[in-house]
């Protein structure tokens, strides 16, 4: 696979991330099958116990980025609010993926009370978003690797739209209602 974020340029003086475009990821790709070893650890407490192994469902829709601003304000209430309208469009599930621990997921997941609507999942090391190359190194902002902002409708596995933000701070092409006229 080509680098899906070949490199995140930082432009020194503003700060400003400008990435290199250029996605594995794309309409028809099959999630599966290009994240074949990936296992997402669902949502939960410790003593819970461990759940991972990542399933997919006839139609999902997948989004995700544990506490920050954006998605914490935006991008998962987007979701939230339009659970319904997605239910009645044949949605079987709202899935949310983080470059995050389960239990960072969990603890997300209840402070914005979604946990009923919307499954989270942690992506620990980055694997998944790595295999899509939806991958985003924000090293030199002290961040890590994380992940795109991005969104996609998955049918039977297969990615049926995708939408990435040109811009980690941008919330422009992945909320919920981008998703639901792509239906």
């Amino acid at each position: 696979m080509a680098a899906l974020l070949r490199q995140a340029r930082p432009v020194l003086r503003t700060m400003m991330w400008i990435p290199a475009r250029g996605f594995a990821a794309s309409v028809g790709t099959d999630v599966v099958k290009a994240a074949p070893d990936v296992k997402l650890q669902k949502a939960r407490t410790w003593d819970e116990g461990v759940n991972s192994q990542f399933s997919t469902t006839p139609l999902s829709d997948l989004f995700g980025g544990a506490f920050t601003g954006v998605c914490s304000a935006q991008h998962v209430p987007s979701y939230l609010k339009n659970a319904e309208k997605f239910k009645e469009k044949g949605v079987d599930s709202i899935v949310c993926v983080a470059v995050n621990d389960p239990y960072v997921m969990n603890g997300w997941a209840e402070k914005l009370q979604a946990k009923e609507a919307i499954e989270f999942y942690g992506d620990f090391d980055g694997r998944f978003h790595k295999s899509l190359e939806l991958n985003l190194d924000l090293s030199a902002g002290l961040l890590g690797h994380r992940s795109q902002r991005w969104s996609a409708l998955v049918e039977d596995g297969k990615i049926k739209a995708l939408n990435v933000e040109k811009v980690p701070s941008e919330f422009k092409v992945s909320g919920g209602e981008t998703i639901l006229g792509q239906i």
